[in-house]
């Protein structure tokens, strides 16, 4: 199992977040990148036109 159960007293996001390095470098690339790509398609069609 990847995500092991954790205990806290609000089971939080942040929570989820703190399972390990793994899981918080996922959930910044995937922050981070997806606009990266999405602002890149954006600008792309900007000069295609």
């Amino acid at each position: 199992m990847f995500f092991e159960p954790f205990t806290d007293l609000v089971p939080s996001f942040f929570g989820w977040l703190n399972q390990g390095p793994l899981t918080l470098t996922i959930f910044l690339h995937t922050v981070i990148i997806l606009p990266m790509f999405w602002i890149y398609k954006q600008e792309k069609k900007k000069l295609n036109k």
